[in-house]
């Protein structure tokens, strides 16, 4: 019997190797490990086949239990129907598709590995990306070589089941709040509570009078309500201490986890060898404070969750067809059935059926891959494709996703060098050397202290762990990044992540596009002088300025009104030259005089642009447009020539240069007939110099210049044209506010480091009382989430400051319509 007894308790004690749940009776045995379920061996199986139990060394049994799956076979099998399949995916070509995966079972750094490395499970499987915030999984797989239905269910066998809603697709998926951590705060104050009420003879003379069985009681009731405090609502201190340690380094949970474990063990020695009553009911009041703030913490990142907020605040607007008009409206206005027109160069918002005969869709922004895909009419075209050739009209087919949009455009990732001189990366480094100093420093008053009082030197020890957390120190760069961005956002300028800031902050070079840039379409005026053209030949100039998005072409568009359009035969664009187009078998020439085979006429007098029209060799005639240069541009360039090297970069004519450095003044270097390939190797020249260069331009004939740049903003007032290839939009209305945004991005870097400073002043007067053993760990544990709250308090109070004396206070300052 006592052997049956002994080998049911040592089974009771067996916990899943995988999942770290009890084992119940029916432990399962493989590999010399013990399992719950069969579930959490195959599992384990699985990544042990395909040499993945690295998984295992990133956490403590860091898996979810498998107990609830089910074991039916067949319950994927609705993915292989095809309107299904057309209704989940994100893109799809003949080799490769990809899909968003929503997997709410992400929960640590162990769940990312994993999921990130599931191309080692199956060749079919050419990558995955997770995204921890939204519980997101990106995956691209090769269509042939594994079905949707075999990639969920494998994902299933590993613990990660996405979880799919088709009647939902269309709607937002957040992550749920985390309970467990929720659970383990109620544990924590359920206890702390009680272990309070025990507590209380302790501390008032009349104790005595219960008697010494009554206080022998009350603390032995003490010990058992610290039992789940200490091993289940201090779990998450210690796995991530242990990880860390495991690891070779220290983070800020280290001196936590060595304060609980002190202050418990010393209690119990306390209490059962010296007859006295520990610190129980602090350890119980430590805990429940710590959780307290660590879900404040939780709950202020979600609200301030800033991939929603500059998704929120990021224009993106469509040309919708009503009644064969068109009409500029917000993504979020559009709807499943909508004719929409996309025009050369401009993203396809939402899944879409092609209703002309023919296309080519660029998916670089969404595969990589540069060459144009030829589509047929009623073929789907996937979100994120760029139309390349005539404007071509979709039906709509799926829920514009801005969101999706904005994850394509925030897929480039960081270089590590950029990573390491960042705020963010200096914040994470002082944390680690900031710990090891606590450790010293609490090493060394528990040393001081035992030589005359050893409960005085626990007391230090444990204040001196809790009290200096460098939580604040590692908070502060986000929330001050994260209200800059809004800001920014409200004043018309949409960033692409918070790191673009210290980017920008550290830049020393402009340089500037003019058309479309410092120039505006809309305040160009226009003239047209040579033959009369007869409404055949206005019909074919509105076709092929129809076709383009550039500046000057808009702008020739508009002079023409509402013409009919020609049905072109033929039409290509030169980016930064012109337009080629061929009508009843006649090639016409719209462009730069450098453009045309033949001598154009020159007009004398004119120091603007000068668009030629040229059919079979003949030149008929020239549209001059003035330059439009935008309100308030020689007072913001006079701001920034005091601070900044300034370059212009233009592929017009030289004849203006007179007049911009009369306007502009000769501080400003002028480079004309600069084609794309020009711009781009003169900003790589600037690079090589030791120039951190900022690119301001339109998007269009600059896309490479703005992609090598340090930073690229593209100027828009359109914002159905959105720039991948840009590190940021801007509202050409707000183009003078340009100075003000990079002093406030520089800005942004000293409320950072005030709040550095902040967080030390905090931690060295709490270091200065704790090794005099003058605060309680309770009281610790309180002020510990107090200096979380005055790093979040101060950020936004300071950022919002420097935003009102900037000018940069406005409410909602985009004006898109």
């Amino acid at each position: 019997m006592e052997n049956t007894a002994t080998e049911k308790k040592k089974q009771q004690q067996e916990s899943c190797y995988h999942c770290g749940e009890p084992c119940d009776r029916d432990v399962l045995h493989f590999d010399k490990k013990n399992f719950c379920c069969s579930g959490c061996k195959t599992v384990y199986s699985v990544l042990s086949e395909n040499d993945l139990c690295d998984y295992y060394a990133l956490a403590d049994s860091p898996g979810q239990s498998q107990k609830s799956q089910s074991s039916r076979n067949n319950r994927f099998d609705y993915l292989s129907d095809r309107e299904v399949i057309d209704k989940l995916i994100d893109y799809q070509d003949k080799e490769e598709t990809h899909i968003t995966f929503f997997v709410p079972m992400i929960h640590c750094a162990s769940c990312i590995w994993l999921l990130e490395n599931l191309y080692r499970l199956h060749p079919g499987i050419i990558s995955s990306r997770v995204d921890f915030v939204k519980k997101k999984v990106q995956v691209k797989y090769r269509q042939e070589r594994i079905e949707l239905r075999a990639l969920v269910a494998l994902m299933a066998r590993i613990g990660y089941e996405p979880r799919i809603n088709l009647s939902d697709l269309g709607a937002e998926r957040k992550p749920k709040a985390d309970r467990r951590l929720i659970y383990k705060l109620a544990v924590a104050g359920f206890c702390f509570g009680n272990m309070m009420f025990f507590s209380l003879p302790e501390y008032f003379s009349e104790a005595r009078l219960l008697g010494k069985g009554f206080t022998n009681l009350f603390r032995y009731l003490n010990v058992l309500l610290s039992l789940p405090v200490f091993f289940f609502a201090a779990t998450d201190y210690y796995r991530s201490a242990w990880m860390a340690l495991k690891n070779r380094t220290v983070n800020m949970d280290v001196p936590i986890a060595m304060g609980i474990v002190t202050l418990f063990v010393y209690s119990l020695f306390e209490i059962f060898l010296l007859g006295q009553e520990g610190y129980l009911d602090s350890l119980g009041g430590l805990l429940f404070f710590l959780l307290l703030g660590k879900w404040y913490q939780q709950k202020t990142f979600d609200t301030l969750s800033f991939d929603r907020d500059y998704t929120a605040y990021f224009p993106v607007a469509v040309t919708r067809m009503k009644k064969d008009q068109e009409e500029v409206v917000p993504l979020t206005r559009v709807r499943v059935g909508d004719i929409i027109r996309v025009r050369n160069e401009e993203l396809v918002p939402a899944d879409s059926v092609l209703l002309n005969e023919e296309a080519a869709i660029d998916y670089s922004f969404v595969t990589g891959e540069e060459v144009p895909v030829g589509i047929r009419k009623g073929t789907v075209i996937y979100a994120g494709g760029r139309q390349k050739g005539p404007a071509i009209e979709l039906l709509v087919q799926k829920s514009p996703s801005q969101g999706y949009l904005t994850d394509l455009w925030n897929h480039a990732a960081f270089s590590k060098e950029q990573q390491k001189d960042s705020l963010a990366s200096l914040a994470n480094r002082i944390s680690g050397k900031f710990t090891l100093t606590v450790l010293v420093i609490a090493f060394g008053a528990l040393l001081y202290w035992s030589m005359y009082d050893l409960s005085m030197g626990i007391r230090a020890f444990t204040a001196v762990l809790i009290i200096t957390c460098p939580c604040a120190l590692a908070m502060s760069t986000p929330f001050t990044l994260g209200n800059i961005m809004r800001i920014f956002g409200r004043n018309g300028f949409y960033l692409k992540n918070s790191q673009v800031i210290e980017k920008i902050a550290a830049v020393d070079t402009l340089v500037f596009d003019k058309t479309g840039t410092l120039t505006s379409p809309a305040l160009a005026r226009i003239r047209y002088e040579g033959e009369k053209l007869s409404e055949e030949t206005l019909g074919v100039l509105k076709a092929m300025v129809s076709y383009s998005v550039h500046p000057l072409s808009n702008r020739v568009n508009r002079w023409l009104g509402p013409v009919i359009p020609a049905r072109l035969e033929q039409v290509q664009e030169i980016p930064g030259k012109g337009l080629i187009a061929r009508y009843k078998s006649q090639r016409i020439v719209l462009g730069a005089a450098s453009f045309l085979e033949t001598q154009p006429k020159t007009i004398k007098n004119f120091r603007g642009n000068k668009v030629y029209l040229v059919v079979e060799g003949v030149h008929l005639g020239t549209f001059l447009i003035d330059s439009g240069i935008r309100k308030g541009m020689g007072k913001m360039l006079g701001d920034l020539k005091t601070r900044f090297a300034l370059h212009l970069l233009s592929g017009d004519q030289d004849h203006e240069r007179q007049f911009f450095e009369k306007e502009w003044g000769r501080e400003m270097h002028m480079h004309f007939r600069q084609s794309p390939a020009d711009k781009l190797a003169r900003i790589q020249r600037l690079q090589q110099e030791g120039r951190q260069v900022l690119m301001v331009g339109d998007g269009l004939n600059d896309a490479g210049a703005l992609r090598v740049s340090q930073v690229g903003i593209a100027v828009t007032d359109d914002i159905s044209h959105f720039s991948p290839a840009s590190d940021a939009i801007l509202d050409g209305k707000r183009l003078g506010y340009l100075p003000k945004f990079l002093g406030f991005a520089r800005s942004g870097r000293k409320v950072i480091k005030a709040s550095f400073a902040l967080s030390f002043t905090y931690n060295a007067v709490g270091i200065f009382f704790a090794v005099q053993g003058l605060v309680s760990p309770v009281l610790c544990a309180i002020l510990m989430p107090l200096s979380s709250i005055s790093v979040v308090v101060f950020t936004t109070m300071a950022t919002n400051l420097l935003a009102y004396t900037r000018g940069l206070n406005h409410k909602s300052a985009a004006t898109w319509k």
